[in-house]
């Protein structure tokens, strides 16, 4: 049981994001995090993808090689914007060779200085319909618990995802810090007839200037009294990490009271924060028997 679809419907995920590193440094570190979270048995682990194919092949080898050395399955974040039809089929093909079952398809942000970036795709829907065409993956798509940053208004906004979730298998959120955030998108697509699982992404954050700057990025809000716990704690590496695995602690197990379907926690290429979340859930124990 590979496909993350089945996974879920077999019970709650646990899950966890890397990122494809740039150097050989980064590399060592991201082969020590995933055999060392290898150990929590997580459900799934996901890659993500540079911006504009930044990371093409970086993320399309490492997934493959993940999922080949692994007992669980890794998935590849794929974006579209800027990038030919024929490039994603190939790509696709590849993974689809190497034995992915699994995509995260996702539009992709545009250039920032807002020229055309080009390709044959703008919408994760559009990229949608060609992974089912290409292969027989199950195929997750991006939802924002706190809106898009580019959405014109609420009701476009939720009347967007739940038909973009209807084409979907899976949904996997950006990271947020306030659990009402995801309750609310939850009720709001159950309204419009959507029943796709939502999987909820935290993030125990290492970083005070990259927290705001991603929350900046993806319109994520970080509440006043979080806001000033970071101001404590900015300059000081160790106790900002320690900050984000209490903040992300308190999150994941208010999310478990809801019912969540799974949480996929962002491992940023490090175990040990997420080694200290299941440690404080009481998982950690609970896995290793």
């Amino acid at each position: 049981m590979t496909r993350i679809d089945d996974l879920l419907a077999a019970g709650p995920t646990w899950s966890f994001e890397f990122f494809p590193p740039k150097t050989p440094e980064g590399l060592v570190a991201f082969d020590e995090s995933v055999q060392a979270l290898a150990e929590l048995g997580p459900s799934y682990v996901s890659v993500t993808y540079g911006a504009l194919g930044a990371t093409r092949d970086t993320t399309r080898d490492l997934v493959i090689r993940v999922n080949r050395e692994q007992a669980f399955p890794a998935m590849p974040h794929l974006t579209c914007v800027g990038h030919t039809r024929a490039e994603l089929v190939e790509l696709l093909e590849d993974y689809r060779a190497g034995g992915i079952e699994n995509i995260l398809a996702l539009a992709g942000d545009p250039p920032a200085d807002g020229s055309d970036p080009g390709g044959d795709f703008t919408y994760a829907t559009e990229l949608m319909e060609l992974v089912r065409e290409v292969g027989d993956f199950a195929v997750g798509v991006a939802a924002f618990p706190e809106l898009h940053p580019r959405s014109p208004d609420r009701a476009t906004d939720r009347r967007l995802l739940a038909a973009k979730l209807a084409q979907a298998d899976f949904g996997l959120t950006q990271f947020f810090f306030n659990a009402e955030h995801y309750r609310v998108m939850v009720d709001e697509l159950a309204d419009l007839g959507c029943e796709t699982p939502v999987i909820p992404g935290v993030m125990p954050f290492a970083s005070v200037p990259g927290t705001r700057r991603m929350a900046g990025v993806n319109g994520s809000e970080i509440p006043r009294w979080l806001d000033e716990q970071l101001d404590a704690v900015d300059g000081d590496a160790e106790a900002t990490r320690r900050l984000g695995v209490a903040v992300a602690t308190d999150l994941v197990a208010e999310l478990l009271d809801m019912g969540v379907p799974g949480v996929h926690l962002y491992a940023l290429n490090r175990a040990q924060s997420i080694q200290e979340i299941y440690a404080n859930l009481g998982r950690e124990g609970q896995l290793r028997g």
